[in-house]
């Protein structure tokens, strides 16, 4: 029996520890967009689109505005069909289970890997394809990792948001192969190692998870994957065989325990529609200025290639703490758990009460971090670098975190996808702002920054809707308990 528990605990750390390899070295690798796209420019992908101008004191130059709306078009479809299709990816995850979704994400990734690979200059559009099926690959990583929390308790929070953290650290791969190129090592190699990689996915893919999800709350001798059949005495096998504490059979969304909101509940109340507008619009900022950080460091650097690789490659280590900052959000959200409780008080009560703090800290470092991007200072870019990575982490980490405290369990697939495919309807307007700043501003974005800025501040309506719905819930505990 000691064997087995001793068996079990050695296979809950790995399937932890191979989740954060998973999601830090492969599920958010299209965020370090900037980075690929310097190796992109040297190799002259949508070359085509430069053309040559004169300025206004008669002098010619190639302007390349042209490619850079190509790679920023690639960015924005890619990140819309990451949040957009994480839709499909939550219900095909809920009602088929981890191993069907992980095989369509694991194709999907592998699909994206191997176009990049084979593409060239001559081969642009194959960039349009290749970065989105690697988007959406990543995310169904992402989504069947994130339940891994299930299995420790306490830390269920914590566990999340470094899953998402270790998504956000994930971008610098493209930074490490960006490096690599100029080592001489082509893209075609790199990406084709990341292909192969793949396998290593299928392996725990059947080995380490389960067929179907990890419950939560867990049940007592839960099992999957490798499990072992020595944990069952006699006596407890009639109890698997009376209560179903089978991994495939414990988990029945069908006949919860206590009664739970429906999915159209879930969706229709104020909390999800808020979360809503939290999310979309401290996202839209972030991928705006994922998408425009090369021409803008460009504009700020007045061209300089060796000043613009730098910055670049400033903004690529910091991503890298993503996965150190985002535990911080867990913690927050976490703290609650190893004291007791308010007579009455529901957990999901004490949860919403903890994460009112996430929300309110996350909202704080966006409209900071908006302000910076804001102001054209080269050298304070360098500090806008560290509060966006900062906010990043906080912000997935602690949307996903939140969904799986304040709605049931067995809707974070389909809840979770479909914040996501909301926010990501918003996120569509990274486009029509630098086709804005181009065309319009003449290549200013300081209009749009001081916009995004100001709609930034309707972040901050959720916390506090969060912080009135929990005095309210107080507030009806107290007057049940004096009756």
């Amino acid at each position: 029996m000691a064997d087995c528990q001793n068996r079990l605990r050695v296979q809950r750390g790995l399937t932890f520890v191979t989740g954060l390899v998973e999601c830090l070295c492969f599920a958010g690798i299209v965020f370090g967009w900037a980075s690929l796209v310097f190796v992109l420019k040297e190799e002259d992908y949508f070359v085509s689109f430069c053309v040559n101008a004169t300025s206004v004191n008669g002098s010619q130059f190639l302007d390349c505005g042209g490619q850079d709306e190509q790679f920023s078009l690639v960015f924005t479809i890619a990140s819309f069909s990451n949040n957009f299709l994480t839709l499909v990816s939550g219900f095909i995850f809920d009602h088929l289970g981890t191993t069907v979704a992980r095989l369509l994400g694991i194709g999907f990734h592998t699909m994206g890997t191997l176009m990049m690979a084979f593409s060239s200059s001559a081969l642009s559009v194959l960039l349009f394809p290749a970065l989105s099926f690697i988007s959406v690959g990543g995310i169904m990583l992402l989504i069947t990792n994130m339940q891994v929390g299930n299995l420790f308790g306490t830390r269920r929070s914590t566990i999340i948001t470094l899953y998402n953290g270790a998504f956000d650290s994930s971008s610098a791969l493209f930074l490490v192969i960006k490096l690599l190129y100029e080592s001489g090592i082509s893209l075609h190699a790199s990406f084709l190692f990341v292909s192969v990689c793949s396998i290593i996915h299928v392996l725990r893919t059947l080995f380490l998870l389960p067929k179907t999800f990890i419950p939560y709350p867990l049940p007592d001798h839960y099992t999957y994957g490798l499990s072992c059949s020595k944990l069952r005495t006699s006596k407890q096998s009639m109890n698997v065989s009376s209560q179903k504490i089978e991994e495939e059979e414990t988990f029945d969304c069908k006949a919860p325990v206590t009664p739970e909101k429906s999915f159209r509940e879930c969706i229709l109340s104020r909390l999800f529609i808020w979360h809503l507008i939290w999310l979309s619009v401290i996202q839209l900022r972030h991928y705006l200025f994922i998408g425009t950080l090369n021409p803008t460091l460009q504009m700020l650097t007045d061209g300089e290639p060796s000043l613009v690789s730098r910055y670049i490659n400033a903004f690529a280590f910091t991503q890298l703490c993503g996965v150190l900052c985002a535990p911080w959000n867990g913690l927050i959200m976490d703290r609650h758990k190893r004291k007791p409780r308010v007579k009455g008080m529901s957990e999901q009560e004490a949860d919403l009460n903890s994460s009112i703090l996430s929300l309110l800290l996350t909202s704080v470092m966006a409209l900071v971090f908006s302000v910076c991007a804001a102001i054209p200072i080269l050298p304070l870019q360098y500090f806008t670098f560290i509060v966006q990575v900062i906010n990043r982490s906080f912000l997935y980490g602690g949307n996903a975190a939140f969904i799986s405290v304040a709605f049931p369990s067995r809707h974070f697939g389909k809840l979770y996808g479909l914040v996501m495919a909301g926010s990501a309807i918003i996120s569509l307007l990274q486009y029509a702002c630098f086709a804005l700043v181009k065309s319009v501003l003449h290549g200013d974005p300081l209009y749009v920054n001081i916009a995004l800025t100001l709609l930034i501040l309707l972040a901050f309506i959720h916390p506090m809707f969060v912080f009135l719905h929990c005095r309210n819930l107080a507030s009806q505990r107290a007057k049940n308990q004096s009756e």
